[in-house]
Protein backbone atom coordinates (compact mmCIF):
# COMPACT_ATOMS: atom_id res chain seq x y z
CA UNK A 1 0.00 0.00 0.00
CA UNK A 2 1.51 3.07 -1.35
CA UNK A 3 0.74 6.68 -1.70
CA UNK A 4 2.55 10.06 -2.28
CA UNK A 5 1.44 13.42 -4.14
CA UNK A 6 2.89 16.59 -4.90
CA UNK A 7 1.75 20.25 -5.62
CA UNK A 8 3.74 22.58 -7.19
CA UNK A 9 1.15 25.08 -8.58
CA UNK A 10 0.47 27.80 -5.15
CA UNK A 11 -3.51 28.26 -7.26
CA UNK A 12 -3.85 24.43 -6.35
CA UNK A 13 -2.19 24.43 -3.36
CA UNK A 14 -4.37 27.09 -1.74
CA UNK A 15 -7.71 25.88 -3.16
CA UNK A 16 -6.94 22.71 -1.94
CA UNK A 17 -6.39 24.05 1.64
CA UNK A 18 -9.13 25.67 1.58
CA UNK A 19 -10.94 22.73 0.76
CA UNK A 20 -9.50 20.98 3.74
CA UNK A 21 -10.37 24.20 6.03
CA UNK A 22 -14.00 23.48 5.37
CA UNK A 23 -13.48 20.07 5.99
CA UNK A 24 -12.39 20.29 9.04
CA UNK A 25 -15.03 22.67 10.30
CA UNK A 26 -17.31 20.31 9.46
CA UNK A 27 -16.27 17.27 10.83
CA UNK A 28 -13.67 16.32 14.01
CA UNK A 29 -12.38 12.70 12.45
CA UNK A 30 -13.30 11.76 8.56
CA UNK A 31 -12.37 9.05 6.46
CA UNK A 32 -10.00 9.99 3.51
CA UNK A 33 -10.70 7.44 0.77
CA UNK A 34 -7.89 7.59 -1.92
CA UNK A 35 -8.67 6.31 -5.40
CA UNK A 36 -6.18 6.70 -8.51
CA UNK A 37 -8.39 9.59 -9.58
CA UNK A 38 -10.32 11.12 -6.91
CA UNK A 39 -10.02 12.13 -3.46
CA UNK A 40 -12.98 11.47 -0.68
CA UNK A 41 -13.63 12.79 2.22
CA UNK A 42 -16.59 11.02 4.26
CA UNK A 43 -18.32 11.53 7.18
CA UNK A 44 -20.81 8.92 8.14
CA UNK A 45 -22.11 9.54 11.57
CA UNK A 46 -25.32 7.14 11.49
CA UNK A 47 -28.30 9.95 10.08
CA UNK A 48 -30.70 7.73 11.87
CA UNK A 49 -29.10 8.53 15.62
CA UNK A 50 -29.21 12.20 14.57
CA UNK A 51 -25.69 12.27 13.06
CA UNK A 52 -24.86 14.41 9.69
CA UNK A 53 -23.20 12.61 7.26
CA UNK A 54 -20.52 14.41 4.55
CA UNK A 55 -20.02 13.15 1.20
CA UNK A 56 -16.67 15.70 -0.39
CA UNK A 57 -15.23 14.26 -3.65
CA UNK A 58 -11.79 16.22 -5.29
CA UNK A 59 -10.25 15.28 -8.92
CA UNK A 60 -6.89 14.85 -8.04
CA UNK A 61 -5.85 15.48 -11.75
CA UNK A 62 -7.39 18.60 -10.43
CA UNK A 63 -4.95 19.82 -7.96
CA UNK A 64 -1.86 17.54 -7.29
CA UNK A 65 1.32 17.72 -10.09
CA UNK A 66 2.40 14.46 -9.21
CA UNK A 67 -0.24 11.83 -7.40
CA UNK A 68 0.71 7.71 -7.63
CA UNK A 69 -0.85 5.26 -5.32
CA UNK A 70 -1.55 1.54 -4.76
CA UNK A 71 -4.20 0.49 -2.89
CA UNK A 72 -4.56 -2.85 -0.73
CA UNK A 73 -4.60 -5.73 -3.69
CA UNK A 74 -4.84 -4.83 -7.68
CA UNK A 75 -8.51 -5.81 -8.17
CA UNK A 76 -9.26 -2.94 -4.81
CA UNK A 77 -7.04 -0.19 -5.72
CA UNK A 78 -7.75 2.04 -2.83
CA UNK A 79 -7.05 3.01 0.35
CA UNK A 80 -8.93 4.38 3.42
CA UNK A 81 -7.73 6.45 6.18
CA UNK A 82 -9.26 7.77 9.06
CA UNK A 83 -8.07 11.11 9.90
CA UNK A 84 -8.45 14.25 12.05
CA UNK A 85 -8.99 16.84 9.02
CA UNK A 86 -7.78 19.53 11.79
CA UNK A 87 -3.97 18.12 11.82
CA UNK A 88 -4.15 18.48 7.86
CA UNK A 89 -5.43 21.63 7.80
CA UNK A 90 -2.84 23.33 10.55
CA UNK A 91 -0.21 21.65 7.94
CA UNK A 92 -1.10 23.49 5.05
CA UNK A 93 -1.16 26.64 7.16
CA UNK A 94 2.46 26.67 7.25
CA UNK A 95 2.10 26.31 3.08
CA UNK A 96 0.60 29.37 2.25
CA UNK A 97 3.87 30.75 -0.36
CA UNK A 98 5.15 27.01 -0.48
CA UNK A 99 7.67 26.42 -3.58
CA UNK A 100 5.93 22.62 -3.32
CA UNK A 101 3.57 20.74 -0.70
CA UNK A 102 4.75 16.63 -1.02
CA UNK A 103 1.92 14.61 0.75
CA UNK A 104 3.39 10.73 1.43
CA UNK A 105 1.48 7.83 3.43
CA UNK A 106 4.54 6.47 5.70
CA UNK A 107 5.02 4.22 8.88
CA UNK A 108 7.64 4.52 11.19
CA UNK A 109 6.49 4.24 14.34
CA UNK A 110 2.75 4.20 13.36
CA UNK A 111 0.81 5.06 10.21
CA UNK A 112 1.23 8.80 9.41
CA UNK A 113 0.55 11.42 6.51
CA UNK A 114 3.85 13.18 5.96
CA UNK A 115 3.37 16.37 5.07
CA UNK A 116 6.80 18.17 3.90
CA UNK A 117 6.46 21.52 2.68
CA UNK A 118 9.54 23.52 1.07
CA UNK A 119 9.73 27.03 1.60
CA UNK A 120 11.65 29.60 -0.26
CA UNK A 121 14.04 30.61 1.10
CA UNK A 122 17.54 33.50 0.56
CA UNK A 123 20.37 31.17 0.64
CA UNK A 124 20.40 28.39 -2.55
CA UNK A 125 19.11 25.29 0.09
CA UNK A 126 15.52 25.30 0.60
CA UNK A 127 13.69 24.81 3.94
CA UNK A 128 11.00 21.87 4.29
CA UNK A 129 8.91 21.90 7.43
CA UNK A 130 7.86 18.33 7.90
CA UNK A 131 4.09 17.60 9.49
CA UNK A 132 3.60 13.58 10.47
CA UNK A 133 -0.08 13.28 10.67
CA UNK A 134 -0.71 10.39 12.56
CA UNK A 135 -3.95 7.98 10.55
CA UNK A 136 -5.73 5.07 10.82
CA UNK A 137 -5.67 2.35 8.25
CA UNK A 138 -9.46 1.26 7.76
CA UNK A 139 -9.36 -2.70 6.82
CA UNK A 140 -10.96 -3.79 3.56
CA UNK A 141 -13.79 -5.60 5.42
CA UNK A 142 -14.98 -2.21 6.63
CA UNK A 143 -15.42 -0.18 3.30
CA UNK A 144 -18.53 -0.90 3.02
CA UNK A 145 -19.38 1.47 5.87
CA UNK A 146 -18.70 4.15 3.47
CA UNK A 147 -20.37 3.76 -0.10
CA UNK A 148 -21.84 7.63 -1.04
CA UNK A 149 -24.83 7.90 0.64
CA UNK A 150 -27.75 7.69 -2.39
CA UNK A 151 -29.73 10.67 -3.01
CA UNK A 152 -33.16 10.23 -0.91
CA UNK A 153 -36.33 10.13 -2.86
CA UNK A 154 -37.08 13.78 -1.84
CA UNK A 155 -40.27 16.31 -2.00
CA UNK A 156 -39.06 18.79 -2.76
CA UNK A 157 -34.96 20.41 -4.57
CA UNK A 158 -34.58 24.22 -4.88
CA UNK A 159 -31.33 26.39 -5.22
CA UNK A 160 -30.35 27.69 -2.17
CA UNK A 161 -30.33 31.84 -1.77
CA UNK A 162 -26.57 33.46 -1.48
CA UNK A 163 -24.79 31.54 1.42
CA UNK A 164 -23.93 34.56 2.72
CA UNK A 165 -26.76 35.90 3.14
CA UNK A 166 -28.41 32.75 4.46
CA UNK A 167 -25.65 32.76 6.80
CA UNK A 168 -26.01 35.95 8.12
CA UNK A 169 -29.45 35.22 8.43
CA UNK A 170 -28.99 32.09 10.64
CA UNK A 171 -25.88 33.73 12.29
CA UNK A 172 -29.04 35.54 14.41
CA UNK A 173 -31.69 33.36 14.54
CA UNK A 174 -29.50 30.89 16.36
CA UNK A 175 -29.67 33.38 19.13
CA UNK A 176 -33.04 32.78 19.77
CA UNK A 177 -33.75 29.19 18.85
CA UNK A 178 -31.62 25.48 18.89
CA UNK A 179 -33.77 24.20 15.77
CA UNK A 180 -35.06 25.67 12.17
CA UNK A 181 -37.68 24.90 10.14
CA UNK A 182 -36.36 24.73 6.11
CA UNK A 183 -39.65 24.25 4.13
CA UNK A 184 -39.46 25.04 0.08
CA UNK A 185 -41.72 24.21 -2.94
CA UNK A 186 -41.50 23.67 -6.20
CA UNK A 187 -42.18 27.16 -7.12
CA UNK A 188 -38.69 28.61 -6.07
CA UNK A 189 -40.02 29.60 -2.99
CA UNK A 190 -37.82 28.90 0.53
CA UNK A 191 -38.57 30.17 3.90
CA UNK A 192 -36.44 29.57 7.07
CA UNK A 193 -38.41 29.84 10.27
CA UNK A 194 -38.21 29.50 14.09
CA UNK A 195 -40.98 29.34 16.17
CA UNK A 196 -40.25 29.48 20.20
CA UNK A 197 -42.93 30.19 22.94
CA UNK A 198 -41.95 33.93 22.77
CA UNK A 199 -41.12 34.73 19.06
CA UNK A 200 -41.97 33.61 15.58
CA UNK A 201 -40.08 34.64 12.67
CA UNK A 202 -39.30 34.05 8.61
CA UNK A 203 -37.59 34.80 5.78
CA UNK A 204 -38.81 34.28 3.02
CA UNK A 205 -36.84 34.07 -0.44
CA UNK A 206 -38.37 33.73 -3.85
CA UNK A 207 -37.39 33.14 -7.87
CA UNK A 208 -34.75 30.95 -6.64
CA UNK A 209 -35.20 28.16 -9.34
CA UNK A 210 -35.48 24.43 -8.97
CA UNK A 211 -33.53 21.95 -10.18
CA UNK A 212 -34.65 19.65 -12.58
CA UNK A 213 -33.48 15.97 -11.84
CA UNK A 214 -33.68 12.76 -13.59
CA UNK A 215 -33.45 9.31 -11.83
CA UNK A 216 -31.11 6.65 -13.02
CA UNK A 217 -33.79 4.48 -14.02
CA UNK A 218 -36.27 7.12 -15.54
CA UNK A 219 -39.07 6.86 -12.96
CA UNK A 220 -40.41 10.02 -11.98
CA UNK A 221 -39.56 11.06 -8.16
CA UNK A 222 -42.17 11.85 -5.73
CA UNK A 223 -41.38 15.63 -6.46
CA UNK A 224 -42.90 15.55 -9.74
CA UNK A 225 -46.28 14.75 -8.81
CA UNK A 226 -46.46 17.39 -6.05
CA UNK A 227 -48.55 20.25 -6.00
CA UNK A 228 -46.65 23.28 -6.91
CA UNK A 229 -47.51 25.81 -4.29
CA UNK A 230 -47.32 22.93 -1.50
CA UNK A 231 -44.28 23.48 1.00
CA UNK A 232 -41.88 20.42 1.97
CA UNK A 233 -40.50 21.09 5.46
CA UNK A 234 -37.88 19.69 7.85
CA UNK A 235 -36.95 20.78 11.23
CA UNK A 236 -33.48 20.61 11.84
CA UNK A 237 -30.49 21.42 14.41
CA UNK A 238 -29.64 24.96 14.11
CA UNK A 239 -26.23 24.99 14.93
CA UNK A 240 -25.24 22.12 12.25
CA UNK A 241 -26.90 24.39 9.53
CA UNK A 242 -24.57 27.25 10.93
CA UNK A 243 -21.61 25.06 10.80
CA UNK A 244 -21.84 24.11 6.74
CA UNK A 245 -22.26 27.99 6.13
CA UNK A 246 -19.67 28.67 8.35
CA UNK A 247 -17.19 25.92 6.83
CA UNK A 248 -17.64 27.73 3.00
CA UNK A 249 -14.31 28.92 2.35
CA UNK A 250 -15.17 28.46 -1.29
CA UNK A 251 -18.18 30.11 -3.42
CA UNK A 252 -19.77 27.42 -4.46
CA UNK A 253 -21.18 27.66 -8.30
CA UNK A 254 -24.32 25.71 -7.60
CA UNK A 255 -25.66 25.04 -4.36
CA UNK A 256 -28.97 23.71 -3.85
CA UNK A 257 -30.97 21.41 -0.81
CA UNK A 258 -33.15 18.19 -1.41
CA UNK A 259 -35.97 18.21 1.53
CA UNK A 260 -37.61 14.83 2.11
CA UNK A 261 -40.42 16.08 4.63
CA UNK A 262 -40.08 15.54 8.03
CA UNK A 263 -37.07 13.34 7.40
CA UNK A 264 -33.67 15.19 6.21
CA UNK A 265 -32.47 17.54 4.41
CA UNK A 266 -29.68 17.18 2.14
CA UNK A 267 -27.50 19.90 1.22
CA UNK A 268 -25.40 20.13 -2.12
CA UNK A 269 -22.54 22.49 -2.96
CA UNK A 270 -20.71 22.09 -6.16
CA UNK A 271 -17.83 23.85 -7.52
CA UNK A 272 -15.47 23.11 -10.52
CA UNK A 273 -13.62 20.57 -8.88
CA UNK A 274 -15.38 20.28 -5.82
CA UNK A 275 -18.36 18.69 -4.58
CA UNK A 276 -19.73 18.64 -1.41
CA UNK A 277 -23.17 16.96 -0.08
CA UNK A 278 -24.17 17.10 3.25
CA UNK A 279 -27.09 15.32 5.02
CA UNK A 280 -28.99 16.98 8.28
CA UNK A 281 -31.54 14.53 9.41
CA UNK A 282 -34.96 16.12 10.72
CA UNK A 283 -35.63 16.55 14.56
CA UNK A 284 -38.43 14.41 15.58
Amino acid sequence: MRFRAKIVDLACLNHFSRVINTIAKLAKTCTLRLTVSKLYFILSDKVANGGVSMWCELCQGNFFDEFQMEGVAAEHNEIYLELVPDNLSRALRTAQSAKAVKIKLTNKHCPCLRVAVELPSLSSSSRIVTHDIPVGIIPRRLWNDFREPSVPDFDVSIYLPVLKTMKSIVERMKNLSNSIVIEANLSGEMNLKIETDLVSITTHFKDLGNPAWASEDGCQSSAQNRDLESMAEARIDIKKLQQLLAGQQVNPTKALCNIVSKRIVHFILLHEDVSLQYYIPALA
